[in-house]
């Protein structure tokens, strides 16, 4: 958190460990990229500047990607600094939802022979915390590394109380509005994880003719039939109940 000591002789070539470590620490400890409040309070619209960085996924790392979405939000900020206006950056990550309980899940079972069931909704909630505080930080401190003026004192978590409460609110308010409701409608169901999933979280495979396959979540020694289509005829009764030669046939 010290300013780097630059009265040394420069090094004949550019050595970015050298070059680059210490300076995000000591920006960072300064307050350089933190909000002063009780300005932005007294300033016009037209002088705040308010952007929430994309929350990556704390199940994985960031790539060349985010480094791409970063840098470009990163000139924004900057430049509305160096304009003098309030500018507040949020950093954060996204719990994401069935990739991280599948993490978790697959955790749990593995050091104590255990499923998400056996611990109930709080516990299993109480490892996912765990799980997120010791691995979570590997994203806060690639965009540290990025140099990244985010303020990480306001960092936040998608699944923390205050974010989870905007969302209940949200989906209630929608509900309410009709915008979301419920239906019966044909979905991804995951047998392993008894719930529904997204198209983006499906590896669609395709197969060539009948084909045998185990099921995640059931006998693991027991095969299904995939890949074929069976269909069924339904006669058609007359008035008095009896089967005539008119049928429906579905597939």
């Amino acid at each position: 958190g010290e300013k780097k000591d630059m009265t040394t002789e420069m090094a004949n070539a550019y050595d970015p460990p050298a070059v680059e470590s210490a300076w995000d620490a000591w920006w960072e400890e300064s307050g350089f990229y933190s909000t002063d409040v009780e300005k932005a309070k007294s300033a016009p619209p037209e002088e705040k500047f308010v952007m929430v960085i994309p929350p990556p996924n704390v199940t994985g790392a960031l790539h060349i990607g985010h480094a791409l979405t970063c840098s470009v939000e990163d000139a924004l900020a900057r430049w509305h600094r160096m304009q003098g206006h309030s500018v507040m950056w949020l950093p954060g990550t996204d719990h994401a939802g069935i990739a991280t309980q599948a993490v978790v899940e697959k955790k749990l079972w593995r050091d104590e022979k255990k499923t998400r069931h056996d611990l109930g909704r709080e516990k299993f909630l109480d490892r996912v915390w765990e799980w997120k505080n010791e691995k979570g930080n590997t994203i806060l401190n690639q965009l540290r590394r990025l140099g990244a003026s985010v303020d990480h004192s306001r960092s936040v978590f998608t699944l923390d109380e205050i974010r989870s409460q905007a969302v209940t609110h949200a989906f209630v308010t929608m509900f309410e509005m009709g915008i979301i409701y419920r239906k019966t409608r044909l979905v991804n169901w995951s047998h392993a994880l008894n719930t529904a999933i997204s198209d983006i979280e499906v590896d669609n495979e395709e197969l060539k003719g009948k084909t045998w396959k185990t099921v995640k979540g059931h006998d693991p020694k027991k095969k299904y039939e995939f890949g074929t289509l069976t269909s069924f005829a339904y006669k058609i009764a007359d008035e008095q109940g009896k089967a005539t030669d008119e049928e429906i046939i579905v597939a």
